[in-house]
This record gives structure tokens, C-alpha cells and sequence, in this order.
């Protein structure tokens, strides 16, 4: 399941996995929202409420996960204020639900108030979750 982020200047290809949070977000979408920053982390709101059962405190640079405290979808691309020295830590347990495929430290470039657009692939459909 591909879907097109466009985030500022920034557009990005993210392949979203397989697990029932991946799944909340896909049949969301197409979403937009206002893009926000924290450290190197883009994360904006998305529709989708949802207790995933497995969290993670660390993360990868390129994961995008789902944070249910703020019903939003974040994108990694290095550490955030509450990282260690060689870790990426978000601000608290997040569920991974895919990875950017393109160079993922173009996010550098978007800035707070930035509109972002998460639309599904050409060709995507539900029945890609099967």
C-alpha cells in the first residue's frame, strides 16, 4: 500500500505495512492537515482513532507511525528532544505503520503551518490490504 506525501515542497512515497493501525490510517484517507515539528519529527493529525496494541518507545529514521494521544501520524527523520545519543524516541509509544521510500531528510525543509496532503497512490485500493 504506497501512498504520495506532499508536505510543503516536500513529496514523498510511504509504503504502509500490514498491521490493523496501517490499515485505520489507509482507509482514512486521503488526508490534509497542518504539518507540525518536533526536533527531526513532521507529525499532523489525522481522522483516526485507535488503540493499537503494540507500541514501540524507539523508532528508525524513515519509520511513520501512528501516535493515539494526539490521533497523529508522524514521520522520522532523526532524533527528537527526548532522544539519546544514537536513538530516535518519540515522545511517547508510538505504532509504526510504514516507511518513507524516498530520502527521508528532505522533511528538514518543512516548516510549522505547512499544509500536508497524504492521498493514497495511483492504483491504491483497499484490496491491497488482503
Amino acid at each position: 500500500m504506497e501512498a504520495i506525501l506532499e508536505a510543503g515542497k516536500v513529496r514523498l512515497t510511504i509504503e504502509f505495512n500490514t498491521t490493523p493501525a496501517a490499515a485505520k490510517i489507509w482507509e482514512a484517507l486521503p488526508v490534509e492537515a497542518e504539518a507540525h515539528t518536533w526536533g527531526q519529527e513532521v507529525y499532523f493529525t489525522v481522522p483516526v482513532e485507535y488503540e493499537p496494541e503494540e507500541l514501540q518507545e524507539l523508532v528508525e529514521k524513515g519509520d511513520v507511525a501512528y501516535w493515539p494521544p494526539g490521533r497523529a501520524l508522524c514521520l522520522f527523520f532523526g532524533p527528537t528532544p527526548v532522544s539519546r545519543p544514537g536513538e530516535i524516541r518519540p515522545y511517547s509509544p508510538v505504532a509504526v505503520v510504514g516507511k518513507v521510500r524516498d530520502e527521508v531528510e528532505r522533511l528538514a525543509s518543512v516548516r510549522p503551518g505547512d499544509r500536508v496532503r497524504l492521498a493514497r497512490a495511483s492504483g491504491g485500493t483497499s484490496a491491497e490490504k488482503a
